[in-house]
C-alpha cells in the first residue's frame, strides 16, 4: 500500500463530484472512484438526457400550437436517431466539463470500483489490477439504481428502466408506465409528445402522490388532455409479453381487474440504493438506505455518506450540498444540511415546482396555516403564452404571515421556484413580498400576486 490521501470519495455522481471538489478546496489531497461515467444518473440516465428529450416535447407543443395563431407549418417529422445523437453530446460536452473541473482541483480519478475496508482502507478494482489505498476520510457516494418489483411474470417480459429507457431503438406505438412519480409523468410528457399512446399506471390515489395534491390534478388534466391515460389506485398484478406486445395486469380501486396491453412497457416505481461499495463495514441504515446525521457522518468513525445512497429527495441538487458538507465536516471545518429548503422540480409541461410544505403536509404537522392559489388564467404572460393552466399557491403562518410552502403549476416555473426558496430561507412573509415590485408582464408577478390578494384581504 504505496498511495495515501486525506479523502476518498467512492462514486463520481453530483454528490460525489462535489464533494471531491469542495474536500480539495481545502487544500486536501482527493482522490475520486467512479467505475461507470462521471456525472452518475443525473447527468447520464436521467436529468440531463430526459430534460433534452424534454425540450424537443416542449418545441413540438409550441409547434402545435402556434397553428391556432396563425403560423403555419407541415407534417412534423421526428427523427429518434437525431435526438438521441443531441442527447449524447450534451451528456458528452458536461460529462467532460466535470473531468476538467477535476483536473483542476487535481484530483486523482480512479476508473475502477471502490470498496471500503476496515481501517479508512478504499479497494480499488479494476479491470487491469487491484489496489489498496489508506485515506483518512471516505466519503461514499454510490448512488441508487432503478427498482424493479417482484411482479408476478415480469422477469419473463420485456421492459424498460430510466437507466434503459433513453436507448429505445424506435418509438413505440404505444407505452405503459408502471408509476405515476415524477420520473413516470416526466415521460409520459415525452413520449405523448411523440404521438406514443401513453397509460400511466399509479398505485396511490393521484400522481405525484407526494406533491401539492392541486399541482397532481392540474397535471393529471394536462395530461389527460394530450391523450394520457391514467390509472390511479391500481395495483399491478401481473406482466405477461404476448409476442411484440406487453400486457399488464392490474386492479383497479373497486377490485376489479383491468388488463393494459402496450408496445412497450417501462417500469418507474422508485429507486434502490447501491451498498456493494460498504459491504466489508457494518453502517447503520435507515431502511434499505445508509444512515446519516446532518454532517452527513455516518455511524462509522471517518465515514460519511451523501446522495441516493442516503435517500431522502434523492435529487441532484440535493446531493450537490450533502457533498459540501459532508467534505467540509471531512477537511475538519463544521457544517450542518439544512433540509428545510429544498426545492422539488417536475419537468412537465406544464411544469411543476415546490419548495417547503405543502398544505396538507403543514395540516398533518399540527401548523396552523392558511394557503391562497392565483390562477395563471389571471396572467397576462400566460395569456399571451397560451398556457393558463397553471397556478402558484403560497401556504403561511396564520399569526406572522411566514411563508412556509410554495407550489407552482406553469411554464418555466422551475426557473422561479428559487425566488420562493430565497423567502422561505430568510423567514419572509407574504407582507413583505406584497411589498416588493414583481416586472410585468411575467410569470412571476403571479407570485406578487398570491401575496397581494392575502393582504386585501387581510384588510376587509
Amino acid at each position: 500500500m504505496t498511495k495515501s490521501y486525506d479523502i476518498a470519495v467512492i462514486g463520481g455522481g453530483p454528490g460525489g463530484y462535489m464533494a471531491a471538489l469542495h474536500a480539495a478546496r481545502f487544500g486536501k489531497k482527493v482522490m475520486l472512484v467512479e467505475k461507470d461515467f462521471l456525472g452518475g444518473t443525473c447527468l447520464n440516465r436521467g436529468c440531463i438526457p430526459s430534460k433534452t428529450w424534454l425540450k424537443n416535447a416542449e418545441i413540438i407543443e409550441a409547434i402545435e400550437l402556434s397553428r391556432e395563431w396563425g403560423i403555419q407549418t407541415d407534417n412534423i417529422t421526428i427523427s429518434l436517431d437525431k435526438m438521441k445523437k443531441r442527447k449524447d453530446e450534451v451528456i458528452s460536452r458536461l460529462r467532460n466539463g466535470v473531468m476538467f473541473l477535476l483536473k483542476q482541483g487535481k484530483i486523482d480519478v480512479y476508473e475502477a470500483e471502490g470498496f471500503v475496508e476496515e481501517g479508512n482502507i478504499v479497494k480499488v478494482v479494476s479491470d487491469k489490477k487491484e489496489e489498496r489505498v489508506q485515506t483518512d476520510k471516505i466519503i461514499v457516494a454510490t448512488g441508487s439504481s432503478p427498482s424493479v418489483p417482484p411482479i408476478d411474470g415480469l422477469d419473463s417480459a420485456s421492459f424498460y428502466t430510466s437507466d434503459t429507457i433513453f436507448d429505445i431503438e424506435k418509438i413505440p406505438s404505444s407505452l405503459t408506465i408502471i408509476g405515476g412519480g415524477v420520473i413516470g409523468v416526466e415521460l409520459a410528457t415525452i413520449f405523448s409528445s411523440l404521438k406514443t399512446n401513453v397509460t400511466i399506471i399509479e398505485m396511490a390515489g393521484r400522481i405525484i402522490p407526494t406533491e401539492d395534491a392541486d399541482a397532481s390534478k392540474a397535471l393529471a388534466k394536462s395530461l389527460q388532455k394530450k391523450g394520457v391515460q391514467i390509472l390511479t389506485d391500481a395495483k399491478v398484478t401481473s406482466v405477461k409479453q404476448n409476442g411484440d406486445k406487453t400486457i399488464v395486469e392490474c386492479l383497479n380501486e373497486k377490485g376489479e381487474s383491468v388488463s393494459v396491453e402496450g408496445e412497450a412497457l417501462l417500469v418507474s416505481v422508485g429507486r434502490k440504493p447501491n451498498l456493494s461499495a460498504v459491504q466489508a463495514v457494518k453502517l447503520e441504515q435507515n431502511g434499505p438506505f445508509i444512515k446519516v446525521n446532518e454532517k452527513m457522518e455516518t455511524s462509522y468513525p471517518n465515514i460519511y455518506a451523501v446522495g441516493d445512497v442516503i435517500g431522502g429527495y434523492q435529487l441532484a441538487h440535493a446531493a450537490y450540498m450533502e457533498g459540501i458538507v459532508a467534505a467540509s465536516n471531512a477537511a475538519g471545518c463544521e457544517r450542518k444540511m439544512d433540509e428545510k429548503v429544498v426545492p422539488r422540480c417536475i419537468f412537465t409541461l406544464p411544469e411543476v415546482a415546490s419548495v417547503g410544505l405543502t398544505e396538507e403536509e403543514a395540516e398533518r404537522k399540527g401548523l396552523q396555516v392558511k394557503a391562497e392559489r392565483f390562477d395563471l388564467a389571471g396572467n397576462g404572460k400566460a395569456l399571451v403564452s397560451g398556457d393558463t393552466s397553471g397556478f402558484i399557491k403560497i401556504v403561511y403562518d396564520e399569526k406572522y404571515g411566514e411563508i412556509i410552502g410554495v407550489t407552482m403549476v406553469g411554464p418555466h416555473v422551475t426557473e422561479m421556484i428559487s425566488e420562493a426558496s430565497s423567502f422561505i430561507s430568510l423567514e419572509g412573509t407574504v407582507e413583505e413580498l406584497a411589498n416588493m415590485i414583481h416586472p410585468h408582464p411575467t410569470i412571476s408577478e403571479s407570485f406578487f400576486d398570491v401575496a397581494r390578494n392575502i393582504i386585501d384581504k387581510s384588510k376587509k
